[in-house]
Order: structure tokens, then sequence, then C-alpha cells
């Protein structure tokens, strides 16, 4: 193993990413943090390229292997918050995910009060690249608003809108179904900036109070209970994803699904203290003399504990009465 690693590799944070433990930007955090260290010694800037020789290791514990590239469909429900650990103490997502899971992280992020279609994935790289504005998959959501509104302003959001000085590209809005007091939408963006489709609709005089996203790109909200989960399989992945953001993400789908288990060796069964009264190895206990017969394989196995006290007959010979007789 070489003291320092090699000029040549990957930044520090891309393997973390790729390992599937965090994304790239949570990678550079830990290092900061000093929880990350190469070849044994803590490292604190992410200005640092490293081999599949070195040693890397987040809070002492060894990065794991390189996994398969997986993504999974997840129906998140209200009332959850997108994140592994909330500082407020709020129910997460992650929390709520069935345990036989691996390690994911989400491919941005749904409002605590949005529901619907949330992509996990084990690659941080995958991840990152989904994200990513140039990618340009479109986010499809079902809105109910309150308020009333026309088709024809509804078309206007094509061109975009800024909304205090924060601007938001091509917009498709669909007006589905409008009732007295509220209305169904059909919406589609591309960039998903926080909070994106309420700000629009408040700036239309609608008020959302329902909002879930159907559709991320080529995915769809499969038809699962909520909090469920769906992976989709290998060879659709990589066809849904495509060759060009399979090399940026770099995915991997030839690894194993699982990283082999480190080596840990067994610990040895404790030893039983021999007991000084006891015969050769195999033996009956005896605990009376060489060559006499064993007095445990004497007394007949009986139902009955050889403690266990008889009920005491009274004087006249009949059973004791259970309660006293009266005088």
């Amino acid at each position: 193993m070489p003291d320092k690693p090699t000029p040549e590799g990957d930044r520090i944070a891309k393997v973390i990413a790729r390992a599937g433990l965090a994304s790239r930007r949570e990678a550079e955090a830990w290092i900061a943090a000093g929880r990350v260290s190469v070849n044994g010694k803590p490292i604190s800037s992410p200005a640092l390229n490293v081999g599949p020789r070195d040693r890397i290791a987040v809070d002492g514990q060894p990065l794991p292997g390189r996994t398969r590239t997986r993504l999974f469909q997840c129906n998140k429900p209200r009332g959850l918050v997108t994140t592994h650990s909330d500082p407020e103490g709020r129910p997460t997502i992650f929390g709520a995910l069935p345990k036989h899971l691996p390690r994911l992280i989400s491919v941005g992020r749904l409002d605590m009060n949005t529901e619907g279609l949330l992509l996990l994935t084990n690659d941080g790289g995958l991840a990152r690249v989904l994200e990513l504005p140039a990618t340009g998959w479109v986010r499809r959501y079902r809105v109910r608003a309150l308020g009333r509104v026309t088709q024809e302003t509804l078309d206007g959001l094509k061109k975009g809108v800024t909304v205090e000085g924060i601007h938001y590209g091509p917009i498709e809005a669909t007006l589905e179904r409008q009732l007295e007091s509220n209305c169904w939408l059909q919406v589609a963006i591309r960039e998903g900036k926080n909070r994106e489709v309420r700000r629009v609709m408040e700036s239309l005089g609608l008020t959302v109070s329902r909002l879930i996203r159907v559709a991320f790109g080529p995915f769809e909200l499969p038809p699962i209970g909520e909090c469920d989960v769906k992976e989709v399989e290998t060879a659709a992945l990589k066809k849904a994803l495509g060759p060009e953001i399979v090399r940026q993400a770099e995915a991997d789908f030839e690894a194993p699904l699982e990283a082999p288990a480190p080596f840990v060796p067994a610990k040895a069964a404790p030893q039983k203290r021999a007991d000084k009264r006891a015969g050769p190895a195999g033996s009956p206990l005896s605990r009376g003399r060489p060559g006499e017969k064993p007095r445990d394989l004497e007394r007949p196995e009986t139902g009955r504990s050889k403690h266990k006290k008889r009920r005491r007959p009274d004087r006249s010979g009949g059973p004791r009465p259970k309660y006293p007789r009266s005088t």
C-alpha cells in the first residue's frame, strides 16, 4: 500500500458518492468535518485524487466495495421530509423505507407536503447527473389548487415566468377540471427549482392544496402503497438512462448487487470448565467411587420435582380442607 494517494484516479468525494454512501456535496461536508481518512490519515480537503490501492475510511469504517448501480421508485406520502436525518426531529422518508433495502440517496427532493414519485439510488454519481437541469428530464405533477383559472392563462407559462426575482423556465400546464372552488391541473417542468410549482401557481392567484409527482423523466409512479418501493430492473434501467447519462454518471451495471462482507474471524466458543468429579470425556458424571454405577442413572425420571411438597392430610386421615373448619 502506498503511503500517499496516487495523483491519478478520481476525486475522493466522487469515490465516496459512487460507493453509495452520500452525494458528492455530502461527501465534501464529511471531509471538511474530518470524518474521512485516506491510508490512515484524516483529510480536510476534497481536492485529493485516490486510486484503487488507497485505503479510504469514513468514521473509521472502511469504504464498502462498489456495487451495481440500482434505481428504486418510491411512493412518498405527505408529512415526510426527504432527508436521512432532520435537525427539527421531523419524520423522514428514509426512516419509513423497508429495512431490507441498501443504503440509498434521493434523486432531488420532494417538499414535506408533496407526495408521489421519488427516485432513490445507491449511486451518488447517477443521482447527481439526474438532478442537473442540463439533463432535461421532465417532472410531471397533478395539482389540486384553490381558485379559478383559464387555459389561456396557463398557456402564458410556456414562455417562462419571473416570480419575486426568480425566473422559471417554460412550464406546460393543462386545466384538467374546473370545479366551483378549486381545480385540477397537469403541470410539467424541467428545472425543478425549490417550490417551483407552488410559487408559480401562487403568482396566478391559486393556492396549491395537493401536489403529486406522477413522473420523473421516463419513470412513472407505479401502483404501490405509500412508502413502498419498486426496483427498476437493470436492463430496463440501462435502456431508460441511455448511453450518454450512463457515461456521465459512470454507472456500473456489471458489479455485484451487494458488496462482499468484510471477513470477520468467528469467535471461538467458550470452553466449559472441566468438572473435577467427571470421568473420561464422553462418560456420564459419577458422584460415587470409581467403577460404581452413576447415581444419576439409578433414579428414574418422574414428572414431579423432588422438591415439590406433598399435600399433608389432616388428623382425620382425609384430605386437608381448603378452609379451616368452623368450631
